[in-house]
């Protein structure tokens, strides 16, 4: 299956890359790792005149501590180098996890999280933990910025509210406090390579190693049209004592929080039951490390 004629672009600076958006607006399409562009563009689902590759952009690959406090994540950084990457394992550990997970390795060294927040379908891997973890987004065109809240980023399937100008360049992390752990789950129909019936990650915060829960956020994907926060289900835990069977009701009010489909992945009443049971899984998994803690 052959791509349709285009122009390829290869800009080295970010100011080029970022004056050819402008110039090309909506004929053009960015180029990251090509996991998902390539297979449209075959599909003839996408027909850009033009490809801009950021490939050779300085940055955009780079993973940046921030004084400890926080880190930037270039758009460009593939999914291999987060599940490898030690500091995003050990404080950011909902993303490391879903890195790991993403399709299988040929798929996770060219994959880029960038690619996978925009490209914005409802079953993909990164926006769960991106909005557990509370990640900024920077978009920048020719005319300016803007820093986007990833709760706020996602429209509907296949939609953002990235313009046609403008370019996904980095995330921004602060790193979550102490007592702090976080998990990622993924269900499909197969081990490997599988799109997502149903995935959640979680994030909790307590007061102290035995202490309440100071803070929480889950989010689901593949379950509606845009991943989505079950903010219900956490104003149930904050201030409450973890336990089986108050995580077994965040997982209950998580359903109603979704309108999961029927497809050949799998019906809509088999995702509210994996709903339930995951967001408990998640959440216990999470606790388990916010209790393991350590500066």
């Amino acid at each position: 299956m052959l791509l349709p004629r285009f122009e390829y672009h290869e800009p080295t600076t970010l100011e080029d890359a970022l004056n050819l958006l402008h110039e090309l607006g909506g004929n053009a399409r960015v180029l990251a790792g090509g996991t998902d562009l390539l297979v449209k563009m075959k599909r003839k689902l996408e027909k850009p005149s033009h490809v801009i590759s950021v490939a050779r952009v300085p940055g955009m690959d780079q993973i940046i501590p921030r004084n400890g406090h926080a880190v930037t994540i270039g758009a460009g950084v593939t999914a291999a180098e987060l599940a490898r990457n030690e500091l995003v394992m050990d404080r950011f550990t909902p993303l490391a996890i879903a890195a790991g997970k993403l399709g299988a390795p040929p798929i996770r060294n060219r994959a880029s999280i960038g690619g996978n927040l925009a490209n914005a379908r409802p079953a993909a891997d990164f926006p769960p933990p991106c909005m557990v973890l509370n990640a900024t987004l920077k978009l920048k065109s020719a005319k300016g910025e803007r820093d986007i809240p990833v709760n706020d980023f996602f429209r509907g399937p296949g939609e953002t509210v990235i313009e046609p100008n403008e370019l996904l360049v980095s995330l921004h992390i602060e790193t979550p406090p102490p007592w702090s752990g976080g998990s990622y789950i993924k269900l499909g129909a197969r081990k490997a390579m599988e799109i997502s019936m149903v995935n959640v990650a979680a994030m909790i915060t307590l007061q102290s190693a035995d202490g309440p829960i100071v803070d929480v956020r889950i989010a689901l994907g593949a379950v509606a049209p845009t991943p989505v926060r079950a903010l219900a289900a956490e104003d149930l835990l904050v201030g409450a004592i973890p336990s089986e069977e108050l995580f077994r009701k965040a997982g209950e009010i998580g359903v109603g929080m979704c309108s999961p489909i029927t497809d050949h992945r799998g019906t809509m009443e088999y995702r509210c039951m994996m709903i339930e049971v995951l967001t408990k899984r998640c959440l216990t998994e999470a606790l388990a490390r916010a209790k393991a803690w350590k500066p």
